[in-house]
């Protein structure tokens, strides 16, 4: 394996890669663009990458399905990091394109819901077509093939065009969340500010299935933070559950939400535990009463004295 090398979706200039420079071990790796999110992890898995960065999550229009289908099947994985990135876009061309020029128009899927509204009122008949990335559809404007591309003004530059229009989002504040996805090892020591994502399968679909999941979450005092179903492709109506926890896997109370989820799941898939990006252990939620490290150890050691007839 090349513990040196970090993959991520590129080419070059995409929001991936300004997202991954500002992780500090970043600028002692040799970052290499792939065409997809696919080849970036399975760059990872085939040994070629140490680990790659690749948009999971955004505030517009929620999970990537791309990568969340990838961390769910194929050979596993597990996330180390997480990176949040505000998103804004410029409309990018080449040199001389005027806004009444432009009749095609290209960038990633996830850009279109997040500058939809702009299109509607400033391009209303403008054709667009999906690109692998912002940046791969500002290349495909370089080459001609479109007239214009979505894309982060700072990719302007290495395509060649000029950004035509900026600060282009239709939700104020818009973000983008990363994920820094390795094979499988320990995880990191708990901040005590973590996260922890896990997919699930639902044994059989049965009234109060999904309820069932969610309860030993709740039980225990676990916030989710995120749920989000994806078919399982073994036919409609099958699918199984994305979830992000708040916690780390070494805590009491997450430990053993998952150890129950695993009792009534044919599968769980532990995606790792990992830091909160941009939250710090003094701006977490308090537990609530009874979920606590200590708690749960005091209640393990009454049932221990009460079996010995101690209580």
């Amino acid at each position: 394996m090349s513990a040196t090398r970090y993959a991520y979706l590129g080419p070059e200039g995409t929001f991936t890669e300004v997202a991954l420079r500002t992780l500090p071990e970043a600028a002692t790796r040799e970052l290499v663009p792939m065409v997809s999110v696919p080849a970036a992890l399975d760059a990872v898995r085939n040994g070629e990458a140490a680990a790659a960065l690749v948009p999971i999550e955004n505030s517009v229009e929620g999970g990537i399905s791309a990568t969340l289908d990838e961390l769910t099947s194929g050979e596993p994985l597990m996330i180390y990091r997480e990176v949040l990135l505000s998103i804004t876009f410029a409309l990018l061309v080449r040199p001389g394109t005027k806004l009444a020029d432009i009749k095609t128009v290209t960038a990633h899927p996830a850009a279109q819901p997040q500058v939809r509204n702009w299109m509607a009122a400033n391009l209303p008949d403008v054709l667009w077509e999906s690109a692998a990335s912002n940046a791969d559809g500002a290349r495909l404007v370089q080459e001609g093939r479109y007239d214009a591309a979505f894309a982060g003004e700072f990719a302007a530059a290495t395509y060649g065009l000029e950004p035509l229009v900026t600060e282009i989002h239709d939700a104020v504040n818009a973000q983008t969340r990363f994920v820094l996805v390795g094979r499988p090892a320990r995880p990191s020591a708990p901040t005590g500010a973590d996260k922890t994502s896990v997919v699930i399968w639902l044994g059989d679909d049965h009234p109060g299935a999904l309820l069932e999941l969610l309860q030993e979450f709740a039980v225990r005092g676990v916030n989710l933070m995120l749920i989000q179903s994806r078919p399982t492709g073994a036919g409609i109506g099958n699918y199984c559950f994305a979830v992000d926890a708040e916690g780390h896997i070494s805590e009491r109370r997450v430990g053993e939400a998952l150890m129950g989820l695993k009792r009534i799941c044919p599968n769980v898939r532990f995606l790792g535990s990992y830091p909160r990006a941009g939250v710090t252990p003094q701006e977490v939620r308090s537990l609530r009463p009874g979920t606590s490290d200590a708690e749960f150890v005091a209640a393990a050691e009454w049932l221990a004295r009460s079996q010995d007839g101690r209580a």
